[in-house]
């Protein structure tokens, strides 16, 4: 069996709704891009935009992989089908960590060892893991090694710029299932505190709470708001700082007692050791469309030779990252608990016939073969860009 074909797609799927967009003064807007204006904040599309890779080997077998790209997903796309798809065709698709590698070292002297390459060489190997899997008829978990644990528990991420319309989703996701939420907040600690200490009220003890600042604050900063949700029973801080602050932010989870969780942006091993070397968390948080299956696993792997937790990320990753991901967190031993959007689901799986839907705030196990994705062929074409 060898590998035929490699096509990326540059997918983008407009929202069922849509909203008022960027006219107040907080938001500029451009095009379908979104950025809050005077602040250090990422871009965002009204979108939902990923990049889709398909395999097909001269047997007829197919496999699909997402290489995470809310953003700009032909940049991802361009560098499957220009760069990685020379390397792979006619390749043996059982070799999927050596061409893992191959496709790697082939643009590392150039100094491409993170961002949109690696996110490439995600969406080819988990392509590789689906293809493989339907080949063996077994979950992509299986060729992982197997599973560590019967389901995949997750916790539902939400927002809310005021008390009460935190405290709605908060109920409403407590009514779906969930029993762990997190709330995405960038507002100064002590408006995001009132909004906190409101969800903790309506929730109760029993419910766990995390907060994601997406990198808005500095060490002081970050401490001081640490230590208000240290008082609410907060699980984690995410991403205190910013990403290039390892150091900084290793200040941050010294100083306080509940978990610093990180490392959406980390690709590989080599940025991850050195995130380790500092302690600059307490929980890692790779992403399998940005990692893939195979970097993931040695990701994990060292983490757990440093007694580190796994909580996978999943943020804006598509339908199929969601799947990969729940392989992923079946198949580690230090795993945590797993990112996951709720009412995004049905939205990322417009691309297919069939995918995993949690019940009661847990993925089960899947038993389909390779991901458990039904990718619909013409939904894709549709939706391509």
């Amino acid at each position: 069996m060898r590998i035929a074909s490699v096509k990326a797609y540059a997918v983008k799927i407009p929202p069922a709704e849509t909203g008022s967009g960027g006219g107040s003064e907080e938001i500029e807007s451009y095009g379908d891009y979104t950025i809050a204006a005077n602040a250090w904040m990422s871009i965002y599309s009204r979108n939902h935009e990923t990049c889709l890779v398909r395999l097909e080997t001269d047997t007829g077998l197919v496999g699909w992989g997402e290489g995470q790209a809310p953003v700009a997903p032909r940049v991802t796309a361009a560098i499957v089908d220009e760069l990685c798809a020379p390397l792979l065709l006619g390749r043996d698709p059982y070799d999927v960590e050596y061409l893992w590698y191959r496709l790697y070292s082939a643009m590392r002297e150039r100094g491409h060892v993170t961002g949109f390459y690696v996110d490439a060489l995600a969406a080819v190997d988990l392509a590789l893991y689906d293809l493989l899997g339907k080949a063996a008829g077994k979950p992509a978990y299986k060729l992982l090694g197997g599973k560590f644990r019967p389901d995949v528990p997750v916790y539902a991420g939400m927002g809310g710029a005021e008390p009460a319309e935190a405290v709605a989703q908060a109920e409403s996701l407590l009514t779906a299932g969930y029993r762990a939420l997190k709330l995405h907040l960038r507002m100064p600690n002590a408006p995001l505190l009132a909004i906190v200490e409101a969800v903790r009220l309506a929730v109760g003890p029993e419910i766990e709470l995390l907060v994601d600042v997406h990198g808005t604050r500095d060490v002081s900063g970050a401490i001081e708001l640490g230590k208000g949700l240290e008082a609410l029973g907060v699980r984690w801080l995410e991403a205190p700082c910013q990403p290039e602050d390892s150091r900084g932010q290793a200040e941050v989870a010294r100083a306080l007692s509940l978990q610093v969780a990180t490392g959406e942006w980390l690709r590989t091993v080599w940025e991850w050791r050195e995130w380790i070397a500092v302690r600059g968390f307490d929980v890692a948080m790779p992403d399998v469309a940005r990692t893939g299956l195979s970097e993931g696993k040695r990701i994990a792997a060292l983490c757990d030779s440093f007694n580190l937790p796994i909580a996978p990320h999943v943020g804006g990753g598509g339908i199929l990252s969601v799947a990969a991901t729940v392989h992923f967190s079946l198949a580690i031993p230090n795993f945590q608990i797993m990112e996951h959007s709720h009412d995004a689901l049905a939205w990322k799986g417009s691309i297919a016939h069939s995918y995993p839907v949690p019940q009661e705030g847990r993925f089960a196990a899947p038993q389909e073969a390779g991901l458990g994705v039904e990718i619909d062929e013409a939904a894709v074409a549709r939706f391509a860009v």
